[in-house]
């Protein structure tokens, strides 16, 4: 076969699997391929000591390059930046010492000319990952005591549309308050929905969530999102589950395991689906009774109890707190220094205890949203002011 009609890489396979032969000739296939037996025992022990990837071609540039001027070196530092963006100085300089040898630049000399050319971004501080350790406990007398909320897995609807419903739901009387289908898990839908659910029901005590969006940020301080947040300023009491725990919300996921009938049927489209997850809550709350409320059906346990209603609360810290109002930034100012909480708080007022040296812990009503470390030194004669004489903005 003539060399010329392929590729160099194929020709070197094919002669190595009829070189690797018992009893192969190497100098008749050396004939055949048209190249000289020094190549071919050089292609042989390659291939014996790496394999077939022995084969590739090594490159033939120098593995130092001494005459490289310093331009050249900003240059080259550069360029290998732009193809690898995420890449630190110690990793670029291990890459720039294959070519460049032991006249290459060090990590801290690499560092220096990305910080000059402006292409080190300066990183936030490293955000406290926030859990839950222990399995939460509410105590549940009465109906509103606890509502638990949570997203459905999600279905397809016959024309392809998915279907995930906002499920919310009574711990105490079982009492299915919502199944409503969204189009989106956003913070403003799913707000939406629990308003109208407040105006008419009334404001429930606590509520139970998981760690998922939007309610709850593991990243954010204290866990909290935006959602979060106004349900709390409405004085509800949040708890959540364990992460990976669904069965710290157990009568949840058991009501969810009935709402799986929906998907044996599902409507045409997610609107034509909402229907019938409405049919399905009226026949769950009214029709079905439950062998845990005695033989009752949710709707007849949870009656119409007293509904309170949708009011933000002002938050009123401990004496000896300072109080700020979080700016539109999401920051906070003390004595001149500046400090993000986040964008949920926007807005809303903060107390801060001192601890000591510069270090405060910041609460918003009863959540702890960890420290913050800024002078407001002067601030500490506030202690025993009172509550409004601390409010600033």
């Amino acid at each position: 076969m003539p060399w010329k009609e392929h590729r160099p890489m194929s020709s070197k396979l094919e002669f190595i699997r009829q070189a690797v032969r018992p009893g192969a000739n190497v100098s008749e296939l050396c004939r055949q391929h048209g190249i000289a037996r020094q190549t071919a025992y050089k292609w042989l022990r390659r291939y014996r000591a790496g394999g077939y990837r022995g084969l590739e071609e090594l490159s033939r540039r120098p593995q130092a390059s001494p005459t490289m001027t310093g331009h050249e070196i900003v240059k080259a530092v550069l360029a290998l930046r732009d193809r690898h963006p995420s890449w630190g100085p110690t990793k670029l300089t291990k890459v720039l010492m294959r070519t460049l040898g032991d006249s290459g630049p060090s990590p801290r000399t690499v560092a220096r000319l990305l910080q000059a050319a402006g292409r080190i971004r300066k990183r936030r501080p490293a955000v406290r990952v926030w859990h839950v350790e222990e399995r939460p406990h509410v105590e549940v007398t009465a109906p509103n005591d606890l509502w638990t909320i949570d997203f459905k897995g999600w279905w397809r609807a016959r024309n392809g549309e998915r279907c995930e419903p906002f499920t919310v739901r009574d711990a105490m009387s079982r009492y299915v308050l919502a199944v409503q289908v969204v189009a989106s898990t956003r913070a403003p839908v799913i707000r939406h929905i629990l308003e109208g659910l407040f105006a008419k029901h009334g404001v429930p005590t606590a509520m139970l969530m998981d760690n998922g969006s939007p309610w709850i940020s593991t990243r954010a301080r204290a866990g909290l999102t935006t959602l979060s947040v106004w349900l709390i300023s409405l004085g509800i009491r949040l708890y959540r589950s364990r992460v990976a725990s669904p069965q710290d919300n157990g009568g949840h996921e058991r009501m969810h395991r009935d709402l799986n009938e929906l998907k044996l049927s599902p409507g045409a489209s997610r609107r034509g689906q909402q229907p019938l997850c409405d049919r399905w809550a009226v026949d769950f709350n009214q029709v079905r009774p439950h062998d845990s409320l005695a033989g009752k059906t949710p709707a007849e346990v949870y009656g119409s109890p007293p509904r309170r209603p949708i009011t933000l609360l002002v938050p009123v810290y401990p004496a000896g707190f300072v109080t700020r109002r979080v700016l539109s930034n999401g920051e906070l100012t003390m004595s001149g220094d500046r400090v993000s909480l986040g964008r949920p708080f926007i807005g809303q007022l903060v107390g801060l205890r001192y601890e000591n040296g510069l270090r405060w812990r910041v609460f918003f009503f009863e959540s702890d949203l960890g420290t913050i470390e800024v002078a407001g030194h002067d601030l500490i004669s506030t202690e025993h002011a009172s509550p409004n004489e601390r409010i600033a903005t």
